[in-house]
């Protein structure tokens, strides 16, 4: 059975909406067990549990929220040091309210979060471009819902944002069933075993 946790931050309710669509794709996969959690009540236990894990933030001044950042530094890190969660399946999301068509900064915000799973050793996954709900909710980094409009006007999440969502859910759990109890990387102590 593959395991997924997803975790996220939210001011207005926008990026949990993205959260539980992701989750949803993650359960369309058979035998699946996916765990949605906020950014504060995650710990160490709980990504050493799963297979697959996916980050989505809110947007702050083009930046991740504060709260999955101190997700990031406070329970990642000391993981980071072990190498406990290299080979382990990942991906992000995002959503924004601000100017701009990609809602302000979702995508610096989203290559932020890559940046930290790609730290942590984990295989990232995107989100195609061929991708049902990719034209109107997509990047290559995953999926992101701009839920301003362009006065800043509140919109909520589209359609198509929730579709993407949805489907890079299931994409990331897919992979993370197949490489499941594989070795992907080398490390010290795998390859000294196969020697």
């Amino acid at each position: 059975m593959v395991k997924t946790l997803i975790i996220y931050a939210t001011d207005y309710g926008n990026t949990k909406k993205m959260a539980e669509s992701v989750a949803s794709g993650a359960q369309s996969v058979q035998g699946a067990q996916v765990t949605i959690k906020i950014a504060q009540d995650v710990k160490q236990e709980d990504l050493l549990a799963h297979d697959a894990i996916i980050l989505g933030t809110p947007v702050h001044m083009g930046s991740p929220d504060w709260r999955v950042k101190k997700f990031i530094d406070e329970v990642c890190s000391p993981l980071w040091m072990k190498d406990k969660l290299i080979s382990k399946v990942g991906g992000v999301f995002a959503t924004g309210g601000g100017f701009g068509n990609a809602g302000g900064g979702c995508e610096i915000a989203m290559l932020a979060l890559l940046n930290n799973l790609a730290e942590l050793g984990m295989i990232i996954v995107p989100l195609p471009k061929n991708s049902p709900g990719y034209k109107l909710g997509g990047l290559q980094w995953g999926p992101y819902a701009r839920s301003g409009g362009v006065n800043m006007e509140p919109t909520g999440v589209s359609s198509e944002s929730l579709e993407a969502g949805y489907h890079h859910g299931a994409n990331i759990t897919r992979l993370a069933e197949v490489v499941k109890g594989k070795v992907v990387f080398a490390t010290q102590e795998n390859m000294a075993v196969h020697k």
